[in-house]
């Protein structure tokens, strides 16, 4: 499976980033995985004409079988970097019409990014988007700086539980994929 994943944020360092290129790393015999940026993105304004760098991504949202979006939260929603890259991807290519979209995300703090990963939900279902977004179970580790070690690796227990939610997803996408071929 193809999968198109989003850096949800624009830090220079960023531990959804990590999160990523964990995932990328864990499941290379699963998925093939490219990470997409949204760090280079201009803010959305209405009615400005779109600018290269969306076209190119809009793309590769489309052409992928899915899309991963790794989030952090930032003041109990999503970044507005995510939400400004979103907003130009459906002012006017929407790629996300029916794609399966699957959502992860890491913070420093406990809860992880859970109110974050729950506002992104929302958006991606609403017209414009109309996204197939998972919502089996949820992947939002907390306190992101003691979870990776020097290696970029997780403990036993997180990558346990992120193979069950991959597990979840794939059953996700093949009921997703049998109902959108006629």
């Amino acid at each position: 499976m193809k999968l198109f994943a989003i850096v949800g944020s624009n830090a220079d360092h960023s531990y959804n980033r990590d999160l990523l290129n964990f995932i990328k790393k864990h499941f290379t015999d699963r998925y093939d995985i490219e990470l997409g940026e949204v760090k280079d993105f201009p803010m959305f304004k209405e009615g400005v004409k779109e600018p290269a760098a969306v076209a190119s991504f809009a793309k590769k949202v489309a052409t992928a079988d899915a899309v991963l979006i790794s989030t952090p939260e930032q003041q109990h929603s999503v970044p507005s970097s995510l939400k400004s890259a979103l907003e130009w991807l459906s002012s006017a290519e929407h790629p996300f019409k029916d794609k399966p979209v699957v959502i992860v995300g890491t913070s420093v703090l406990p809860q992880g990014s859970a109110r974050g990963q729950s506002h992104l939900k929302l958006v991606l279902s609403s017209p414009g988007f109309g996204a197939k977004v998972f919502n089996g179970d949820e992947f939002m580790m907390g306190t992101a700086p003691e979870q990776f070690d020097e290696n970029g690796n997780l403990p036993a227990g997180t990558v346990k539980f992120l193979d069950h939610f991959f597990d979840e997803f794939d059953s996700f996408y093949a009921e997703v994929s049998r109902r959108n071929d006629p």
